[in-house]
């Protein structure tokens, strides 16, 4: 087949939305498909290239940042990926278009499908569902709701990276989504993972804005801190600076290090020496940086919400507590802390869980739901 994903964040910009189509367009490629990814360009980056077997075109669309991306960028994006994609449906010719995420890409995507009656495949990440990131887009999808309906109910098929995800789609659009997960390269580190030293390293990696509610995490640590730990924080955004002055406040500059945006090969070198991922969202999807973290055999200590319920199973890979309950959360890592052999066994129920999460199988899954998209233009010529 030949397939044009689209996504407005693409490694190295955006997060793991971004991440996840990199690595989708990779294992596609291996199958023998040919792959064309259609992004925003931002900074000095190259407007074309070739990279693990697929090409990518970054076209302008006003993104300024790597980190984050305004509504105005967004709708950008649409503006500009419309007649790109329509020039690529020419040259390229796909059997079937990939969107990932309703919001923005979704919008182009199916303007792009209409106008060239090629099938599209939408895949919804998190933050573009309504009830997704409530604390972000609730004023968001009051206004747009009524405009992104055509977006789900013209796709060919609709996945879901996470069984919450599809959930929020069905309540919000009366749609059954396909779950298929992000998926993660299970090889990238040792099968059985390092015992846990001395001093206990946790790492968090992501955005660091309001969802991410690590503000709240830190106060958590901090009851915590007779404990031997450190935390590297990883990641940029907004909240940064305000975090800064609130570890500083609570005593722990000397436990915590702002390491500011790096590259995920970054995270994966961080990953390969940590023990634990921290992660008190007040929301999620499917965390790619969850899923990395169980290839890399690390406990999770979370906030207990349906995002993380495909990735954590309680005392046996990690720990967590809901997120009204500080005080639960604080007596869950205070037992992680100060059990290093059952910190150990967590280790190794996360990396022997990750085999479900291998991106061979995930792309594998997609294959059959972007044939079975493709074959409905195939009908729609005969």
């Amino acid at each position: 087949m030949r397939i044009l994903e689209m996504n407005y964040e693409f490694p190295p910009v955006g997060g793991g939305g971004g991440k996840a189509t990199e690595d989708l367009a990779a294992e596609l490629s291996k199958l023998g498909h040919s792959i064309r990814v259609l992004t925003a360009r931002q900074g000095n980056l190259p407007r074309l290239e070739t990279c693990a077997g697929f090409e990518v075109e970054r076209i302008f669309a006003f993104r300024r940042q790597r980190d984050r991306c305004s509504v105005w960028e967004m709708i950008g994006y649409i503006l500009m990926a419309v007649p790109a994609g329509l020039r690529s449906v020419c040259k390229f010719r796909p059997d079937a278009i990939h969107a990932h995420f309703a919001v923005p890409t979704g919008f182009a995507a199916w303007l792009v499908a209409t106008l060239s009656r090629t099938p599209y495949v939408l895949t919804a990440h998190l933050g573009d569902v309504p009830g997704g990131t409530p604390e972000q887009t609730d004023r968001f999808f009051r206004v747009i709701k009524p405009l992104t309906r055509p977006i789900w109910h013209h796709a060919a098929a609709i996945t879901a990276v996470s069984s919450f995800v599809a959930r929020l789609a069905r309540d919000a659009y009366g749609l059954e989504a396909i779950v298929i997960p992000n998926g993660v390269d299970v090889e990238k580190s040792p099968a059985i993972p390092r015992a846990p030293r001395e001093t206990i390293k946790l790492i968090f990696a992501g955005r660091m804005v309001a969802q991410k509610n690590l503000t709240w995490g830190l106060e958590r640590l901090a009851a915590v801190k007779d404990r031997n730990w450190t935390l590297d924080l990883c990641g940029d955004g907004p909240s940064r600076a305000a975090l800064e002055r609130h570890c500083a406040a609570l005593g722990l500059s000397d436990r915590v290090t702002f390491h500011g945006w790096v590259t995920p090969d970054d995270v994966d070198l961080a990953m390969s020496t940590s023990d634990v991922l921290f992660m008190p969202s007040l929301s999620e999807g499917l965390s790619l940086v969850a899923i990395n973290a169980l290839a890399h055999g690390l406990a999770l200590a979370c906030s207990r919400i349906e995002g993380f319920a495909d990735v954590l199973v309680e005392n046996e890979n990690g720990v967590s507590a809901p997120l009204d309950d500080a005080a639960g959360f604080e007596r869950a890592l205070g037992r992680l802390l100060d059990d290093r052999d059952q910190l150990l066994r967590m280790k190794l129920a996360s990396r022997a869980k990750a085999a479900s999460f291998d991106r061979r199988a995930i792309a594998a899954r997609y294959e059959q739901v972007l044939q079975s998209a493709a074959s409905k233009l195939s009908k729609g010529r005969k």
